[in-house]
């Protein structure tokens, strides 16, 4: 307690100490509810939902980062099926108001309440968190990017220019919110408010009120409250520092009813160096201490982490997949049971699926991807991290007893091995106790054998008793348990952590896993006898009868092996591979998966759903190889369907049902050829007219935004003039004069990795490649290799490519040229500046996809990247050519119609490839560049950001339902050379993964892929 006392005395409420120490082993705690529902309640141990205690272990994702509505679903089963009571989900401001006076809930994925809705259907709570600021490493952390001018004030405060720009989006996205409220017969059980505001005190010493900012959040909880969220209110702490918005803490303005933690404790970026610069010196593994924090913080409510982290994002110039090195199946299993180590009780991983920034979505540090290392991952696959968090959520949803504990205990007094540290929880009401036992020092990952003291009903022992000792093996943990009840049974103890359990015709079937070649112990009150009924994985099998209890002990192999009870009870023990394998699936859509309405199946790569018909059990799911799956199920049942195909089961003498389900066909697709290319920079050319309805005439003299531009030309930031993303093109004059100028100084702000390129009069003067770790950068450009005119105007092209707005107040900073200055013998200056940007910056033209998706290209404004736009005329590359090149500096376009003929029952996971010749894959034969900057489009989305000096994402997946499975699909690359040179890349798709699959990926989204109009002319 020596840390806690030293943070309680810096903080000043060192009077607080002995009334929370006392406190934490009493079970006097308050029941808290918020006076408007009791069917969601917490205290100190967990959250209430409709009456019973919940561990809540959740997951987010994003719908607006995953813009098929058609495959939420296919999502959330996913996520019910690993073992998850619950989910979350941001909402994003920005993508729901992108223009002042204009909200969208209706077009395409802005329509979010079916995820609502499958919520109910399918039985998992959700948590909503609308924001208004999200953080997200979107664009502008989720604001609309009008709100970025610095005309809005400061945001996130009290400012009534703040106030009326977020108020109509929070209100109406309240009202479409609660009539899913749990209050309201539906499964939102949490509202959160706002998103890491930890400025709640000027000074959280002395707690010196910041009321700008405690006004802001009072202002939002009125909103929702007075449009319907009668729920629990929460919010999200960004780090241990802040103390903010906690009931228990203070009685100051602005608090909600529950508030919880976020945390990365593996760095929130595959750039290790930017949480080095926030946190101090990374060292991989090393956990932290949220278990003192609560008890200051927060202790009558449930140790709840709204945001723990499921992986990192990656960077600009991050690897190729993310950084899964430190954040794999390892990962998981240490850290999330390190968070049961420290009593926390509600969990939502951030994120479970990331998907793709596709569009402009994400903010300057992030490229294409938002994979973030999820379990589930951006092509939809599941693989061993999805698998390893599934052997802890499905513990959690089975373990009742862990929804209510004290922590009793903490240290390595309790092993045999002072290298393993271990933290004891007991429920003060049933006894049953849990011990989470890891390495003291977390980085460690030594493999280290103990014996552990536990306290049972039957008095202290020493575990193992007769088997092997117990097993840490490289960066693990294992939750072990006394007292647990299953069913009508209890194990006394068990040294083999527990999977799951279901009673199926009135008899416990528990399953139990370690590691392959490590050994087990478990002992079973009530019963005296035991006898193996299956060994498939089993070894050194030993049965120990106690007066009334049974031991076994034994060393598990490979496989499945089955230890059958003398009442007709069985124990199914699993190494890890085969409880990767193992599903629970519930018959009903309670979240709280009954134990007797489960039926259990092992051996397939998914099994999405279980349904008991009469005398046939319904079993659906994905396989991708021939597979044998093991069922416990009825005796009743006479027949099984899989996929809604009955297939050929049997009847071992363990009472279990097998099949052989068939594997997946190989799919092959057509070659990526027939590429046509037009110009994509007329803007460039002398005879080029700029009077169009995609100008603006940049004319301010005068910027509400804080930063100061040079006071040699007008205001020149893009968001001034309503142009937010994408590239946008600057087109300046001056007069020529008799000493005329000999270069420009342009000064750009762009964010990390942006770019941009000059051209004088049609003549290429140069270009900023743009670095991952500059967003901002000016230079001199040398009018040397370009002629100025002898009269008339001469004509500066600036093409800039803005990588996204910073978050939070950096969401303020500008975007665009904070300088331009001629350089030269005599005193100039421009007569004129106009700025082209997104054919939406005024108007939403395309509404489904949403301005975020497009920039200020020609190809883009004119839609050249749409279906249906005519390309008759263009250019065609030869024969079956699929590198797509730029003679030298300039932008080209290229499209390409390609058909797909997916045959139904299957999902086919199919990626795109870009290459350049720094690309092993790819050595340039023509001495062209890999200086570009590529757009990919599919079917009018934007779906890959391609800089492959800077990044190194090659592969970027695109969804069924962006692609047309069961037609012809446009696909366009917008090329920018940036290089003298020219510039060249090659582009290839490939199927990642063929699954025979319950779920219909022939869906028609038509409606998600509107076509080319012919408005899109005026802004040429």
């Amino acid at each position: 307690m020596a840390s806690l006392k030293k943070l309680l005395c810096l903080l000043g409420i060192t009077a607080s100490i002995p009334r929370v120490i006392a406190q934490e082993t009493s079970t006097g705690w308050p029941l808290h509810d918020n006076d408007l529902t009791d069917l969601v309640q917490w205290d100190h141990h967990s959250f209430h939902v409709n009456g019973q205690r919940l561990f809540v272990f959740s997951g987010e994702f994003h719908y607006w980062r995953y813009p098929v509505p058609e495959l939420w679903r296919d999502l959330l089963e996913k996520v019910k099926a690993a073992g998850f009571n619950a989910f979350s989900i941001y909402n994003h401001w920005g993508y729901h108001n992108p223009i002042p006076g204009v909200l969208d809930f209706e077009n395409g994925a802005h329509n979010f309440t079916e995820i609502m809705t499958l919520a109910k259907e399918l039985g998992m709570y959700m948590i909503i968190r609308p924001g208004p600021y999200i953080n997200a490493e979107a664009n502008g952390g989720g604001f609309p990017l009008w709100i970025t001018t610095g005309a809005y004030g400061g945001l996130r405060d009290n400012d009534p220019r703040y106030t009326d720009a977020w108020t109509p989006y929070m209100t109406e996205i309240s009202k479409i919110i609660a009539p899913h409220l749990i209050t309201n017969g539906g499964n939102v059980i949490m509202f959160q408010i706002e998103n890491e505001l930890g400025e709640q005190w000027l000074d959280v010493g002395k707690k010196t009120d910041n009321v700008p900012v405690q006004e802001y959040m009072a202002l939002l909880e009125k909103t929702a409250r007075d449009n319907g969220i009668d729920v629990p209110l929460s919010h999200n702490a960004p780090n241990m520092r802040g103390y903010s918005w906690s009931k228990d803490f203070s009685n100051a303005t602005g608090n909600v009813d529950v508030v919880g933690l976020d945390s990365y404790p593996s760095c929130w970026s595959c750039n290790l160096s930017e949480c080095t610069g926030t946190n101090g010196q990374y060292v991989a593994y090393q956990t932290q201490n949220y278990y003192d924090y609560f008890t200051v913080q927060s202790p009558t409510q449930p140790n709840f982490m709204p945001e723990f982290q499921g992986g990192s994002y990656n960077p600009w110039g991050g690897p190729q997949g993310g950084c899964s090195s430190d954040i794999g199946a390892n990962f998981a299993n240490m850290f999330y049971r390190n968070l049961i180590y420290q009593r926390v009780s509600a969990i939502s991983l951030y994120m479970l699926f990331g998907g793709t920034s596709w569009g402009w979505h994400a903010a300057n540090v992030v490229a294409t991807s938002y994979d973030y290392s999820s379990p589930i991952s951006e092509n939809r696959i599941i693989g061993s991290k999805y698998y390893e968090t599934k052997l802890l959520t499905q513990f959690t949803r089975v373990a009742k007893d862990l929804s209510m504990t004290d922590r009793v205990g903490n240290s390595t007094g309790y092993s045999s091995n002072t290298a393993i540290a271990v933290s004891e929880l007991r429920n003060p009401e049933t006894g049953a106790g849990f011990y989470v036992a890891m390495h003291a020092y977390s980085p460690s990952s030594t493999l280290e054998t103990f014996k552990l003291q536990v306290n049972t009903s039957e008095g202290p022992l020493t575990v193992p008793q007769h088997g092997g000792d117990i097993t840490i093996n490289g960066h693990q943990a294992k939750i072990l348990v006394t007292d647990f009840n299953f069913g009508s049974k209890s194990l006394l103890y068990s040294t083999a952590e527990v999977l799951t359990y279901a009673v199926i015709d009135g008899k416990e079937v528990l399953a139990l896993w370690v590691p392959t070649g490590e050994s087990g112990e478990f002992t079973v009150q009530g019963v005296r006898h035991g006898k193996l009924t299956s060994c498939n994985g089993c070894a050194n099998v030993k049965f120990h009868s106690g007066k009334s209890n049974l031991t076994v002990a034994f060393t598990q192999k490979t496989g499945m092996s089955i230890v059958e009870l003398e009442d007709g009870a069985k124990v199914v023990l699993l190494d890890r591979s085969s409880a990767y394998l193992f599903w629970a699936s519930s018959l009903n859509n309670d979240p709280m998966a009954p134990e007797n309405s489960t039926v259990l199946v092992q051996g397939p790569y998914l099994v999405r759903s279980a349904a008991i018909k009469g005398l046939d059990l319904e079993l659906t799911g994905d396989v991708a190889n021939k597979t044998t799956i093991n069922i416990f199920a009825p005796k009743s049942i006479s027949s099984v369907k899989w996929n809604g195909k009955k297939i050929r089961s049997a009847s071992t003498k363990s009472g279990i049902l097998t099949a052989q389900l068939e594997g997946a066909p190989s799919y092959n697709l057509p070659q990526l050829s027939g590429w046509k290319y037009a110009d994509s920079l007329p803007e460039i050319e002398t005879d080029y007219d700029p009077s169009g309805i995609a100008w603006k005439a940049a004319t301010n003299t005068n910027t509400s935004n804080p930063t100061t531009p040079a006071l040699n030309n007008p205001v020149l930031y893009v968001d001034d003039y309503g142009i937010h993303a994408g590239s946008h093109i600057y087109r300046a004059t001056f007069p020529t004069t008799t000493n005329p100028p000999t270069g420009v100084f342009i000064d750009i702000t762009g964010g990390l990795a942006f770019g941009y390129s000059v051209w004088l009069n049609s003549q290429f003067v140069g270009s900023w490649l743009g670095l991952s770790y500059i967003e901002k950068q000016g230079l001199e450009f040398s009018f040397s290799n370009a002629t100025l005119n002898t009269e008339g105007d001469n004509v500066l092209v600036i093409l800039m490519d803005n990588s996204g707005h910073n978050q939070r107040a950096e969401a303020l900073d500008p975007r665009g040229i904070t300088n331009a200055t001629l350089l030269g013998p005599g005193e100039y200056s421009f007569s004129k500046w106009k700025i082209a940007g997104t054919a939406t910056a005024d108007t939403p033209i395309d509404p489904v996809r949403g301005p975020l998706n497009e920039g200020g290209l020609y190809a883009e404004r004119v839609g050249m990247h749409l279906p249906g736009y005519a390309d008759s005329d263009w250019e065609a590359l030869e024969g079956n050519a699929t590198t797509l090149s730029v003679d030298g500096p300039g932008v080209r376009v290229f499209r390409t119609v390609v058909p797909l003929s997916v045959p139904s029952g299957l999902d086919v996971s199919i990626s795109f490839r870009l290459t350049a010749p720094s690309e092993s894959t790819f050595e340039s034969e023509t001495g062209k560049t890999n200086q570009l900057r590529a757009l990919l489009f599919v079917n009018g989305y934007q779906y890959g950001r391609f800089n492959p000096y800077i990044g190194h994402q090659i592969d970027f997946p695109v969804p069924p339902g962006i692609l047309e499975y069961n037609g012809d699909n446009t696909i366009a690359v917008t090329v920018w050379s940036q290089s003298a040179e020219g510039a060249e890349m090659k582009v290839d798709w490939k199927v990642d993964y063929v699954h025979a699959s319950s779920y219909d990926m022939g869906f028609d989204a038509s409606y998600l892929r509107p076509s080319w109009s012919e408005n899109r002319l005026d802004y040429a």
